[in-house]
């Protein structure tokens, strides 16, 4: 088999451009990217929605660079032949474009990052620009975003009227010019994603948006069922239930140590006989004395 070779942001297009889907998954640790990479996915987004899965925030607020850095790195060590976009952290790019520029410059130096992740519309077209220019790739994110949830009312779908479909087209049109790759859209009506997609040159990505969008995106612990306490969504299918397994796995290897079975012979090492008896010779020297 060819070894795999990453995608670019100009191939990108050229898939959207071919109707070729993009597909795309969370993965925050070596061996999750390690597996992605080798099941031929297009990119690993790190997600800030590791406070979530995998740092056990109810939230992705609390998520910092060092975290994204931290993660990212890791995962840039097992996926070296495929896209790793990382996300920029709750509040990192609302200040000065200096301060923007520094949070990016760590995530692309330290964490190995292709490219970044920002939520937002109109309101960041400015501090997106600006890491543009700078030759850093973004991939933007509209609809719901959970970055800004509080602020939202709550994990709620978009676009369900005309003035909210209106301010997502206008959100997507202004990240178009602002110069992303890419646009995530996230719990947007198919109907508005769909208009979105063919409204913008650059490839949208949909979690939750339905059937008309240029790529999809789900998070690895959703994908997998890596949970232990699992939640249903309805926009997620899973394809595996590897909570299931991995908790019946160390139930099983409990049940087997209290009970004596593990290790068996064939997990244990044997001495030569000489060996024994010369311990047991010295034991038994020291006993007398």
């Amino acid at each position: 088999m060819a070894e795999k070779r990453a995608l670019n942001i100009v191939k990108m297009r050229k898939m959207k451009q071919e109707g070729n889907p993009i597909t795309m998954i969370t993965a925050y640790d070596y061996p999750s990217a390690k597996l992605a990479e080798e099941a031929d996915i297009d990119i690993i987004l790190v997600g800030d929605s590791l406070g979530n899965v995998v740092l056990g925030y109810d939230s992705t607020i609390p998520v910092t660079t060092d975290d994204i850095v931290y993660h990212t790195r890791s995962v840039a060590r097992a996926a070296g032949n495929t896209f790793i976009v990382a996300d920029l952290p709750f509040m990192t790019y609302h200040g000065s474009i200096d301060e923007t520029l520094r949070t990016v410059r760590r995530i692309m130096q330290e964490g190995h990052a292709h490219a970044v992740k920002m939520e937002g519309g109109a309101e960041i077209a400015l501090q997106v620009q600006s890491i543009v220019q700078a030759g850093v790739p973004v991939l933007g994110h509209i609809g719901l975003t959970p970055q800004s949830v509080n602020q939202i009312g709550g994990y709620r779908v978009q676009g369900k009227d005309e003035q909210d479909a209106r301010r997502l087209m206008e959100d997507a049109k202004a990240l178009e010019r602002a110069g992303v790759f890419g646009i995530v859209l996230e719990l947007v009506t198919e109907e508005v994603a769909e208009a979105i997609s063919k409204a913008v040159s650059v490839p949208t990505i949909g979690i939750g948006a339905g059937r008309a969008v240029d790529g999809q995106v789900l998070v690895f612990h959703d994908v997998l069922k890596y949970d232990s306490d699992y939640r249903e969504k309805r926009f997620v299918k899973t394809y595996a239930d590897i909570g299931a397994e991995i908790r019946q796995g160390i139930a099983a290897y409990v049940n087997e140590v209290k009970t004596r079975q593990f290790p068996a012979q064939e997990h244990v090492f044997n001495a030569e006989d000489t060996v024994i008896a010369g311990l047991y010779g010295k034991v038994k020297e020291e006993t007398v004395k």
